[in-house]
């Protein structure tokens, strides 16, 4: 049962190897700040490499990190508390309406905080003029990242005849295998650690493409592989996959290029925002 995971870990203790020891004495020691770590991040708190966190939850029985994260999140959650840690503001099963809505706003309001906190003039100067530069701009991203990632291609198609963005995840692969030094590949990932858009990022790189990164950590797997990485601020917990508080970090940084490349690029952008909103100005009533 979920409930015995920590169990299991102590009970396994002396079938790990030294390495394996190191991640299970951090676990034991901070479960929930483990919650909210990447694989990178847990790899380097216990001065192990990424394939012995990995290997970790091998032993453990289990797919990959992030299954590993949402058994850990069972096993250290009960009832209340449950709700507790994985919202970020103390919400209880006894609050009120009233209460609920002020503590969700309280969650988007600091998610939108750190973010800008988080941001850095330097490098979004540089993707703007990556994406200007660009022959042509892909968005990638899956699951509710993909969500994400299709948001910032329709933004931008208002203004750039050169953006893409592909839904399924085997195409996503085929549309990166062929983009070159001229294009850019813009991924979004609030782990870092997505199977698939990793791959993506791996094969976009492998065929030269520039690569904008935006996550949630500053050091994964995902982020290996950018040439900028943008940082979002929201604590998502394992159980809250796709949070509204991720998404609206993710897209107040994409506001923030589309607004900032809009003012560089003004007559370029006008025009074509007059284009666009002309082709579909029929349709509305």
């Amino acid at each position: 049962m979920p409930s015995d995971f920590i169990t299991k870990i102590r009970s396994s203790y002396n079938q790990l190897t030294k390495a394996e020891k190191k991640v299970a004495d951090y676990i034991l020691a901070n479960p929930k700040d483990v919650l909210f770590m990447s694989i990178t991040d847990l790899a380097e708190a216990c001065e192990v490499g990424d394939t012995s966190v990995f290997r970790f939850c091998k032993t453990m029985e289990l797919k990959g990190y992030q299954e590993f994260k949402m058994m850990l999140s069972l096993s250290i959650s009960e009832g209340q508390e449950d709700v507790e840690q994985f919202t970020g503001n103390n919400i209880s099963l006894e609050d009120s309406f009233g209460d609920l809505a002020k503590k969700v706003l309280n969650t988007n309001i600091n998610a939108l905080t750190e973010t800008y906190s988080l941001i850095r003039e330097e490098d979004m100067s540089r993707a703007i003029d990556m994406l200007h530069e660009a022959r042509r701009i892909f968005f990638f991203g899956v699951g509710a990242s993909m969500l994400t990632a299709m948001k910032a291609m329709n933004k931008f198609l208002r203004i750039e005849n050169k953006v893409f963005g592909i839904q399924d995840a085997h195409m996503q692969s085929m549309a990166a295998a062929t983009m070159s030094g001229q294009d850019v590949a813009v991924l979004f990932s609030y782990s870092g650690a997505t199977k698939d858009t990793i791959h993506v990022a791996g094969v976009a790189k492998r065929a030269g493409a520039k690569i904008i990164c935006v996550t949630r950590f500053v050091k994964s797997p995902l982020s290996a592989f950018a040439d900028i990485t943008l940082l979002s601020g929201a604590n998502e917990g394992p159980l809250q996959g796709g949070s509204t508080s991720a998404e609206i970090s993710q897209l107040f940084l994409i506001d923030l290029l589309y607004m900032e490349y809009y003012k560089r690029y003004f007559d370029h952008c006008s025009a074509n925002n007059e284009k666009t909103s002309a082709s579909v100005a029929e349709k509305m009533c």
